[in-house]
C-alpha cells in the first residue's frame, strides 16, 4: 500500500514538473513572437509551432493570447515563473527594513535595473498591443495604474525615515520615481544610448538622491 502511494506521488511530480516545462516553453515562445514582431502579427499557431505544443495545450496550460501577455508581464515582474504580489518580493523586504532612505533608494535602483532586463522588451510589446487589442489596452492601464501606486508606498516608506525635502509631497516623490523607473526610459538610455545596466543603476540611484533628499 505504501509502495502504491510512494508511485503515485511519483508519478504525479513528474506530472507537474512536465507541465511546467511546457508552461515555460509556451511563455518562451510567446515573449520572443510578441517581441520581435508585434502582438497582433502574433498567431497562437506560430506560439504552439515554436513551443512544440499543439494550440489545445496551449488554452489549456495558459489561456488565448491576452493571458499569455499577462503571465509574461507578470513574470517578468516577479522574475519567477508566477506572478507575485510586489509586497512579497525580496526587494521589497529589504527595502522596508533599511535604515535610511539612502539605503532604499539604493535598493530599489539595483531592482530597477534588474527587473528592466526582463521587463522592458515586453512591456513595450504590451504598449503597442494596447494601441489595438482592448485586452492589452486595459491591462497596459492596470499594470501602470498599480505601478502609481506602488510609487505612492515607496514614497510614503521613505518619508518615515525623515530624510526627504521637506517641499516635496509623497505625490511628487512618487511621481519623479515612476518616471525614471519605466521601460520607456530604460531603452531611452540603455537600448539606445548603449548604458550597461550597471551605468543605468548607479544614475537613477544618484538621481533620486539629489533629487529627493534633503541636503
Amino acid at each position: 500500500m505504501g509502495e502504491h502511494v510512494k508511485t503515485r506521488t511519483y508519478t504525479s511530480s513528474l506530472r507537474a514538473q512536465q507541465a511546467e516545462r511546457t508552461r515555460g516553453a509556451i511563455l518562451d515562445a510567446a515573449r520572443s513572437l510578441f517581441v520581435t514582431q508585434g502582438f497582433r502579427r502574433t498567431t497562437v499557431q506560430q506560439i504552439a509551432d515554436r513551443a512544440g505544443v499543439n494550440i489545445d495545450t496551449i488554452y489549456s496550460a495558459v489561456g488565448r493570447k491576452p493571458a499569455l501577455m499577462r503571465e509574461l508581464v507578470e513574470t517578468s515582474l516577479s522574475g519567477q515563473n508566477e506572478a507575485v504580489p510586489a509586497q512579497q518580493r525580496p526587494y521589497v523586504q529589504q527595502i522596508r527594513e533599511a535604515a535610511t532612505a539612502g539605503e532604499k533608494i539604493d535598493i530599489y535602483a539595483e531592482a530597477i535595473a534588474e527587473i528592466q532586463q526582463r521587463m522592458a522588451p515586453i512591456f513595450l510589446a504590451l504598449r503597442d498591443a494596447a494601441l489595438s487589442d482592448e485586452s492589452c489596452r486595459a491591462l497596459w492601464k492596470e499594470i501602470s495604474e498599480r505601478r502609481a501606486r506602488n510609487m505612492l508606498e515607496f514614497a510614503a516608506d521613505l518619508r518615515v525615515t525623515r530624510q526627504l525635502r521637506a517641499d516635496l509631497d509623497d505625490q511628487r516623490v512618487a511621481d519623479v520615481i515612476w518616471s525614471m523607473n519605466a521601460a520607456e526610459y530604460w531603452v531611452l538610455l540603455v537600448e539606445e544610448r548603449g548604458w550597461t545596466p550597471a551605468e543605468f543603476r548607479s544614475w537613477i540611484a544618484d538621481s533620486w538622491r539629489r533629487l529627493l533628499l534633503a541636503s
